[in-house]
């Protein structure tokens, strides 16, 4: 078989690394390709076309028409196979990050082009800048990276035989083996605001034994490093075990081989790379569960015995009336973005349910208010006392009854579940129902916002960029 693959760049990331290893995981069984609108240096196992109109859009670009960029596509293809592809296989085309790429789906489409489009991020999860406006491509496969976004697109839809369940290929991670004692608790996360740096930074100060909580790098978009530096400065004037930017200044394999074990605080996740990649290095992983990532992990056999699924805090402890005009607000504010109706009184309900005993989960709170709280903890020994009474799990953080048998039996399961052969094999088997099983369905997106506009869960970090 012949596959073209298409995405925006092959910027350092994650749907880079699962590019490439999908196009590693193929070496030996079909012919591959690559196009993308910027391939920023990055080498892969197969040859690798730009067209720049397949790129994220930007001010100084000439706007090129999706008829003309589509006849571009068509072209690279035919250089390399004269008589075309089998399929293209895209990587997140419901993300708007180019206002012209459904367009250019949706001619190719016309010209007979068959598709398998994966999605690993859904705008509608709280991303109102990269919402397109117009209907998802009909009539094509889907692929998704875990159970949760497929129930959903059933939901919205699609039916059954047009969309695959496709988990992401896990490497090992590096590790280089240290000396002495182990006295990190490891981050491994680039630090953007939903991966919950505040939590971390509280769970560190409930850390003993010397250990510290290091956070391996800082974020690129500009959103998330100015609420990133914010962090920084602030910890400047306070006596935290806290190191940002770890991985700037040690090698990363240095630092998983010091790390006693793993965290993850992230409020949202897409495939849930943090709960699988420590186990690789011998590593325990402990911190927020998500529970429809989580459940696919478990399923394949894998303990998670370290994670806890809230943290609350007193909402005393913040500036409660303050924190319920700006949720509120938040809310509306998505729902008129996204065009979802909503009324006021469910959205007052809806927080009278977040704020049920007078409490709080700190994941659903922004940094100024994370802030608050970490202040009141710094500054009153017995608000420690307060956070265990309210979270028991707190008494022991990061450690489990038998570490090693734990660590030991979750690394195999992962290899087995998760490896790069297991993924092109996946592929393989749904390339060829690509091929020969054509399907008539499309996505209800009124439907698909529903089901990711949770009010139950609605987080501050997530939903509103400015607040």
């Amino acid at each position: 078989m012949k596959i073209a693959f298409v995405h925006y760049h092959l910027k350092t990331g994650g749907v880079t690394t699962v590019l490439k290893n999908q196009v590693s995981a193929l070496q030996g069984r079909c012919e591959t390709l690559v196009l993308t609108g910027d391939r920023a240096g990055t080498r892969m196992a197969c040859p690798v076309v730009e067209i720049p109109g397949l790129g994220y859009d930007r001010p100084d670009m000439d706007t090129v028409p999706p008829e003309a960029v589509a006849e571009m596509v068509q072209q690279a293809i035919c250089e390399v196979w004269p008589e075309g592809c089998d399929l293209i296989h895209v990587h997140n085309p419901t993300l708007a990050k180019n206002r012209r790429f459904l367009r250019i789906i949706k001619r190719l489409q016309q010209l007979g082009v068959k598709f398998f489009l994966q999605i690993h991020d859904f705008a509608e999860d709280g991303r109102p800048d990269a919402y397109f406006d117009e209907s998802y491509p009909a009539d094509c496969h889907y692929g998704v990276i875990n159970r949760r976004d497929a129930d959903i697109l059933i939901k919205a839809g699609l039916k059954a035989q047009g969309l695959h369940l496709l988990p992401n290929a896990v490497t090992p991670l590096p590790v280089s083996p240290g000396q002495g004692k182990k006295e990190l608790i490891l981050y491994p996360v680039r630090a953007i605001r939903r991966k919950n740096i505040g939590e971390a930074i509280l769970l560190s100060l409930f850390l003993e034994n010397g250990l510290r909580l290091a956070i391996t790098q800082p974020p690129n978009s500009p959103a998330d490093i100015y609420r990133y530096r914010e962090w920084v400065d602030w910890a400047k004037g306070h006596p935290l075990p806290v190191d940002f930017a770890a991985g700037q200044k040690t090698d990363f394999a240095v630092l998983v081989g010091a790390a006693q074990s793993m965290i993850t605080t992230s409020i949202a996740e897409g495939f849930g790379f943090a709960y699988l990649e420590p186990w690789t290095a011998g590593k325990f992983v402990w911190g927020r569960r998500l529970k429809a990532i989580c459940r696919d992990f478990e399923k394949q056999g894998i303990h998670l015995e370290g994670l806890y699924d809230r943290l609350d805090v007193p909402l005393a402890w913040i500036d409660a009336e303050t924190f319920a005009d700006q949720w509120q607000a938040t809310v509306l504010r998505a729902a008129m973005t996204f065009g979802f109706p909503l009324d006021k009184t469910g959205v007052r309900t809806a927080y009278d349910w977040l704020t049920v005993r007078g409490q709080v989960d700190f994941g659903i709170l922004n940094e100024p208010f994370q802030r608050q709280v970490l202040e009141k903890v710094l500054h009153d020994p017995s608000c420690k006392r307060t956070l265990r009474s309210l979270n028991p799990w707190l008494a022991a953080i990061g450690v489990p009854s038998n570490p090693a048998a734990i660590i030991t039996h979750n690394r195999r399961a992962v290899a087995r579940h998760y490896a790069i052969h297991a993924c092109g094999e996946r592929l393989m088997e749904i390339y060829r129902l690509v091929v020969s099983k054509p399907v008539c369905h499309r996505i209800d997106k009124t439907a698909l916002l529903s089901a990711f506009f949770d009010l139950e869960r609605f987080s501050l970090l997530k939903w509103n960029a400015s607040a």
